[in-house]
């Protein structure tokens, strides 16, 4: 069971989504600053002052003047403002990876690698089939081209 493990783990495949996964998280932290750090505070100046981050439905009915304050108090809350964050972070993420794929994919395109030549054995099985074809053709050309009377005029 111990080398079926070793072999499973040591695949490429495994490896891959290993890196793919920290590369992932990594580049969430990234995001999730650009969000908060960036693009929020210019959406929340163009809509007066908003911060979603601060969006909240206190469940204890009392009132508070932010949701750390909310938080300090102990009130169980709905925080929807981060859940809004949230779905910008997700729609950031998905068209920067969007993006990113797109441009691999046009990579991949251009490193196609050209047509290979066909192995000399298949350049010579062709010259044979086109040369077969055209002995081919000039005899089914000679059986149905009419014969020129003869000059002589005896039977």
């Amino acid at each position: 069971m111990f080398e079926e493990f070793k072999k499973f783990i040591s695949r490429g495949n495994v490896v891959e989504l290993a890196v793919g996964i920290i590369i992932g998280a990594a580049f969430t932290g990234i995001v999730n600053s650009l969000v908060k750090d960036i693009l929020m505070p210019p959406i929340g100046w163009i809509m007066g002052g908003i911060d979603f981050s601060n969006y909240f439905i206190s469940l204890s009915g009392g009132h508070y003047d932010s949701l750390q304050a909310a938080e300090k108090a102990g009130a169980a809350t709905v925080n929807y403002g981060r859940f809004i964050n949230s779905c910008i972070n997700f729609l950031i993420v998905s068209g920067a990876l969007f993006m990113i794929v797109r441009q691999v994919n046009r990579l991949h395109v251009l490193h196609k690698e050209a047509p290979k030549t066909p192995p000399r054995q298949e350049l010579l099985l062709e010259e044979i089939r086109d040369a077969l074809r055209a002995q081919a053709k000039n005899q089914a050309n000679s059986q149905t081209v009419p014969r020129p009377p003869s000059a002589d005029p005896t039977p």
